[in-house]
Order: structure tokens, then sequence, then C-alpha cells
């Protein structure tokens, strides 16, 4: 795993991950973005194992719904986006190159 996709890494995930955890999930998975899905698919089934809002009156209100809405919309988000280390269809990795036509200046006598 070079350094684009660990800082992409941390940067989806939290500077608190792993960078053990993410160079072995790496070293399995292959590319950023699988390894970053599988992050946040953990975190999700942490989050739906235990009760998603508890309430003791008058002592304590827990409320975690906000949090699997959020990891729900970051999974969503990565399904539509390449890693660093990835490649678009049609993209072979080259530079394009942009060529356009010269015209002369109007001249105003």
């Amino acid at each position: 795993m070079d350094e684009a996709a660990k800082a992409w890494l941390l940067a989806q995930l939290g500077p608190a991950t792993d960078p053990a955890d993410l160079h072995a999930r790496y070293q399995r998975l292959h590319t950023a973005r699988a390894v970053a899905l599988e992050v946040l698919a953990e975190r999700r089934a942490r989050l739906l194992t235990d009760p998603l809002r508890l309430v003791v009156d008058g002592v304590v209100t827990m409320d975690n719904t906000a949090n699997l809405t959020g990891i729900e919309r970051q999974l969503a988000q990565l399904q539509d986006i390449l890693g660093p280390d990835e490649v678009g269809p049609g993209d072979d990795g080259l530079p394009h190159l942009v060529t356009g036509y010269l015209r002369p200046a109007r001249r105003i006598r």
C-alpha cells in the first residue's frame, strides 16, 4: 500500500484507524476502496448488534441512529467513487492530450 492509498483510507475512516490493520486488509483485498468498504461494514454490523436507542428515564439517553445513518451514507458514497489505486473504465492511467486550432486574431484597421 502506498502513501496516497494510506492517506485516502485514513481520510475516509478517521485518523484513529490502525494503519497495521489497514495494511493487512489491503494485502488481502488489493484495493483501498475494498478496505474502506469492509471496515465500514464491520462498524455498521457492530452498531446493529447493540440497541440503537437506549433511554433510562431521568438518567441517560443514548441514540446511535444518526451514527448508523452516517455509516450507511458513507457506504453508499464509496460505491460510486474510485479509490486512489483504481482506474476508471476506459482510463489507461496515461495523461490526456487536448489539442485545439489556432486562429489569427481579428485585426482592426
